[in-house]
């Protein structure tokens, strides 16, 4: 099982890589700069050799990099799209000395400028910054749709990606956040096979590559967004044990966002290793 979660990035990438495999992950989601910001940390090359080098010895699994929280792609104000083209594009030049792995971030808000101007301006700058040379592959994630949020239905998903450009559409894939799923009005807990095969008619199972592993505070359909620890929300432990276990998903990697500290993460990952049934 592909099972990891979010750690600090403050002590670069042996730091994470080495706490991850304490706690018994094989992979790990960072933000790649301040969530709150924009400034990034210099890259040791030295630190990433080091990582390189772990990671091969461990076989660990594929690491996903989060975008900044502060970035808005379908915002109506120039200078919050400029900041979001610069964030993007220097995220991704940065991921290059990590090839190979994945970039998550949030589709945004399109601030009453409608869902259709919405998606556009998501889909161009995903056309501006992602180049056929990266090695990165770029998810949107999926959102609960609160407000003028953008992703909260599985066909705005699909408007997204069916705007970007075909040389690089094979490079864009989807964030499957089970809480933000769940928020938005889809039956993950009596309904798993239905939604996954609305998912595969509206956007196709094949562009998901990741999993936000969390339980949620809200019940179906509140469009709240806040996470809970596994097995103590609305999903509920059955619920999340189907979804590692579902044949369409159970190889995919998974990434813990629930409210923990790391202690508490270890202790998810043991019980999410034991509710796996090929193990």
């Amino acid at each position: 099982m592909n099972i990891g979660c979010h750690l600090s990035s403050s002590g670069g990438y042996t730091a994470m890589i080495k706490q991850a495999i304490e706690i018994k992950a094989n992979t790990f989601q960072f933000f790649t700069r301040n969530p709150r910001g924009g400034a990034a940390k210099d890259i040791s090359i030295d630190d990433v050799n080091n990582y390189l080098q772990i990671a091969k010895e461990s076989n660990f699994s594929t690491i996903l990099a989060h975008a900044p929280y502060t970035m808005n792609p379908a915002a109506s104000d120039e200078r919050i799209r400029g900041f979001t083209l610069e964030i993007m594009a220097d995220d991704l030049e940065r991921m290059e000395n990590t090839p190979d792995n994945l970039y998550n971030f949030h589709p945004g808000s399109h601030v009453k400028q409608g869902m259709e101007k919405g998606i556009e301006l998501i889909s161009d700058v995903i056309n501006t910054v992602l180049k056929p040379r990266h090695r990165t592959t770029l998810l949107i994630e999926t959102m609960t749709g609160k407000g003028t949020e953008v992703g909260g239905k599985f066909e705005e998903l699909r408007e997204i990606i069916d705007r970007v450009s075909p040389e690089i559409r094979d490079k864009v894939g989807i964030c499957f956040d089970t809480c933000h799923v769940n928020d938005a009005g889809y039956d993950l807990v009596n309904d798993l096979d239905g939604v996954l095969t609305e998912f595969d008619k509206k956007v196709g199972l094949h562009r998901i590559k990741a999993i936000h592993l969390n339980d949620s505070m809200n019940p179906l359909g509140s469009k709240k967004d806040r996470h809970q620890k596994i097995g103590q929300g609305y999903l509920g432990l059955e619920a999340i044990e189907r979804i590692i276990n579902h044949s369409e998903l159970k190889n995919l990697p998974f990434y813990l966002e629930t409210p923990n500290e790391i202690d508490g993460y270890a202790k998810e990952i043991e019980i999410l290793k034991k509710l796996r049934r090929d193990q």
